[in-house]
């Protein structure tokens, strides 16, 4: 498993006014978690890009290094990247949460599950079509031992065939929490033109009126709440 080493500084403040001036001055706001603690960091963006892309993204390991002021050495972590929010717009971090994780402990996470091969025969030979129906799949185990992908050879699937969970190869030590029998991949006969067309254009069952279910804007109607509220007050 790849371990990423970066750098960062605790903090004594928070909230929403702080995280906006450390986001001005180029910094990351961020929070490392452990054992029911947390200390609030700021971290360098570059280096929390580099996590995100790395090979094994999210479950990369974090080898983080804490400076004060005088940019002296004063404690180190390993931590995986839980979670974090960037801007819509920029793509942009905004915030990061850290987990302090022990390399002697079982934890739980979501591994990217990536198809490799060949062209399917069902695909190849009979027009049919890939599905992917799974793209995570959460497991168990050494921090040491998180696979940076599953990988899955879809190469013999012919039309009808599903790989499941069960049937995937996973490294020594590693656990699967979701279900055995979920379908990860399949090829299914491509829908002709013909038969596409035919449900395009069916028509509901006669005296069978669709349900349309309307859902209210946010925010809106709150001022007619706000209204009929006051009025029953005034009528008490």
């Amino acid at each position: 498993m790849e371990k990423i080493e970066i750098h960062g500084q605790y903090r004594n403040n928070s909230g929403k006014g702080v995280a906006r001036q450390l986001r001005r001055d180029g910094k990351v706001p961020a929070v490392i978690y452990s054992k029911g603690s947390s200390k609030p960091l700021t971290l360098n963006p570059k280096e929390v890009d580099a996590v995100r892309h790395s090979s094994a993204g999210e479950n990369a390991m974090v080898n983080l290094k804490v400076f004060d002021e005088n940019q002296k050495e004063i404690a180190s972590h390993v931590a995986i990247l839980r979670d974090f929010q960037k801007d819509p717009l920029t793509g942009k971090v905004l915030h990061a949460d850290l987990f302090e994780i022990s390399m002697s402990d079982e934890i739980d996470v979501n591994v990217v599950i990536e198809i490799i091969g060949s062209v399917p025969l069902g695909v190849k030979n009979d027009g049919g079509s890939l599905r992917q129906q799974l793209r995570e799949l959460e497991v168990r185990c050494l921090p040491s031992d998180i696979p940076d992908h599953i990988q899955v050879d879809a190469s013999n699937l012919e039309i009808g065939d599903t790989i499941h969970v069960k049937d995937l190869s996973l490294p020594t030590g590693v656990k699967v929490l979701d279900s055995e029998d979920l379908a990860v991949v399949s090829v299914s006969a491509a829908i002709s033109e013909e038969k596409l067309e035919e449900l395009l254009t069916a028509t509901p069952e006669e005296g069978k009126v669709p349900e349309v279910t309307a859902q209210k804007p946010e925010g809106e109607g709150e001022e007619e709440e706000k209204k009929d509220a006051k009025e029953t007050k005034e009528q008490k």
